[in-house]
């Protein structure tokens, strides 16, 4: 078989965004594939719509359902777990592709010998097949046979999981699996695909739609997501460390570790979790700090970094309290003159 789509679903039956998703997939232009769609344990009708599908498209529809809540990652695992095909393709539920996607994205691979080809994809919160705003996922420079300078590139630039496809080998014969139980779980595993590929490729053009909605996971902000984030920082870290590239790309891991563990924790949870914890937000810097101590120094933090959330981050290593107070009412008086 050539392709293996793996759906990972949870409660997606509302306002048709898992029928828009289904149905973008099982009128793909190419032929030879299998759709396998794995139900999380929904408590909506999201298993009732795969079965439909399953009935109606018996020939490439698997629809999966899992007795235990195993979040996005437990539900991708259980399909890597039975998928056939040659090249592995991951989408989330409330997302779609273009018709030919799947096809485009296989034929790159296939003319050029890339064992991982990627494209652009659009920003959207409608559904239809209109161009929204384009978000270059990857860069020219980053294609072709990959060598120390592309993986470093791609490490710090890697571009979303789902606008993807990877040949077998990279995914499936890799060790390790997807954290289950949280959410963030392609961050965690995400580097070390990345540095399975010996050739990547690159269309650039968005095929992929990122549906943009209140209950999608980049919206969401809780304690507990932002630790999530945090636990898929430290299992990027052990796979660095697990699979022996920590040290050979020490710059870009530091920078992916700090930027994901702790800069966008750090801000969302004093953006969106109310009431904020001092004992939170100390024990956040106090592992950031114990991990990579000099990461303020790394020339991708320097450069990428905006200059106030650098201010910010400095603070709030010299003192956790002082840093709260600074911030809330930095806020307090933005708000004020917004309302003025």
């Amino acid at each position: 078989m050539k392709l293996s789509i793996i759906v990972p679903v949870y409660n997606m039956a509302a306002d048709g965004k898992l029928e828009y998703c289904l149905e973008s997939l099982v009128h793909q232009t190419i032929t030879d594939y299998e759709i396998i769609a794995v139900d999380d344990c929904s408590t909506d009708n999201s298993m009732e719509i795969l079965r439909t599908y399953a009935e109606k498209y018996p020939d490439k529809f698997r629809a999966i359902h899992s007795e235990v809540n195993r979040k996005q990652g437990g539900a991708k695992n259980i399909g890597m777990g039975i998928a056939k095909g040659e090249w592995i393709g991951f989408i989330d539920s409330d997302d779609w592709v273009t018709p030919d996607f799947y096809e485009r994205l296989i034929r790159k691979g296939e003319e050029t010998g890339a064992d991982m080809v990627g494209c652009d994809y659009h920003l959207t919160g409608e559904h239809s097949m209109e161009i929204g705003q384009i978000v270059h996922n990857n860069k020219r420079e980053q294609t072709g046979l990959l060598n120390e300078e592309k993986y470093k590139s791609l490490l710090v630039d890697s571009g979303s999981l789902v606008v993807k496809v990877y040949r077998r080998e990279i995914v499936i014969d890799h060790p390790s699996r997807f954290p289950e139980g949280i959410f963030y779980e392609d961050n965690a595993l995400g580097n070390s695909w990345m540095l399975r590929a010996k050739h990547f490729e690159y269309i650039e053009e968005p095929l992929y739609y990122y549906y943009q909605h209140d209950t999608s996971t980049v919206h969401t902000i809780t304690q507990s997501r932002c630790e999530d984030r945090m636990e898929a920082g430290r299992i990027m870290l052990e796979e660095a460390k697990k699979f022996d590239y920590l040290e050979q790309y020490k710059e870009e891991m530091e920078f992916n570790f700090a930027i994901l563990f702790y800069v966008n924790t750090l801000f969302t949870y004093m953006q969106g979790v109310k009431p904020v914890k001092y004992e939170f937000v100390k024990k956040l810097g106090a592992e950031m700090k114990q991990c990579f101590p000099h990461f303020q120094e790394n020339p991708y933090y320097q450069q990428r970094v905006h200059a106030e959330e650098k201010k910010l981050v400095d603070m709030q290593m010299k003192s956790t309290l002082w840093f709260i107070l600074y911030y809330k009412l930095l806020w307090a008086y933005r708000n004020f003159r917004k309302r003025k």
